[in-house]
């Protein structure tokens, strides 16, 4: 483990909220990923025969002295005919990422027989979400949190028909958005901050849903670029 001192969680600094530092860019001039290759098939095709191409996002400065610990998470996408990224909202008490914006997921238990079964336990576990009705495509490239965890996003289909219950210790709402909306750079805005000397960047790709925002920024926004970059390869 490095020797070099962790930076500050941003979201441990009082009064620290994302949505008030302000937009250093939005990718507007990126095209957006079209709506024919976000279907079922051309997803599965694009997992079948995948190209060559570099993420963008692999790492946040760290902020724990914690080992390095796998995770996994689940980036589900309803087969309908709008498809939807299913998505969770943390609840306020848990020790890490608290309130924010996150797919199923958690932190690979001994039991688990690989980390794709990590991501679809943890999606029961977290939501009520029945694997039966998951195709999983593959993976993206790991992702490390700040907090020191090493996440691998498992890409899947959900068939449509299923139902959720969310597990109200760790889940506060369950909500999707349009799998087109997201992978729309327009709306991937990039922010920058000085924190104690130290230069902060991440993105967020903020989603009104009716009368409430969906602030999906960080380690979300961070493996759906990726997801972009995939796609647009």
């Amino acid at each position: 483990m490095s020797s070099e001192r962790p930076f500050p969680a941003l979201s441990s600094l009082p009064g620290f909220d994302p949505r008030m530092v302000p937009v250093a860019a939005v990718d507007s001039h990126l095209p957006a990923i079209a709506p024919a290759a976000l279907d079922a098939q051309a997803l599965r095709s694009r997992f079948e025969a995948q190209p060559v191409w570099v993420p963008e996002y692999l790492e946040e400065p760290r902020f724990s002295d914690r080992m390095p610990t796998p995770a996994s998470v689940l980036i589900a996408i309803v087969a309908r005919d709008e498809p939807m990224v299913l998505l969770t909202q943390r609840t306020a008490h848990l020790s890490s990422h608290s309130g924010q914006i996150a797919f199923p997921g958690g932190k690979q238990d001994p039991t688990d027989p690989d980390l794709t079964s990590t991501a679809l336990r943890e999606a029961q576990e977290e939501i009520g979400l029945d694997a039966a009705y998951v195709q999983v495509l593959g993976a993206l490239p790991i992702y490390r949190t700040g907090s020191q965890f090493v996440v691998t996003p498992v890409v899947a289909l959900l068939r449509d028909g299923f139902d959720l219950e969310r597990n109200a210790f760790e889940v506060d709402d369950i909500f999707e958005v349009p799998l087109a909306y997201l992978m729309n750079p327009a709306h991937h805005r990039h922010h920058v901050v000085d924190i104690h000397g130290v230069r902060r960047e991440w993105l967020s790709m903020p989603y009104q849903q009716g009368k409430t925002e969906r602030f999906i920024w960080g380690a979300t926004a961070g493996m759906l670029r990726n997801f972009y970059r995939f796609l647009s390869a």
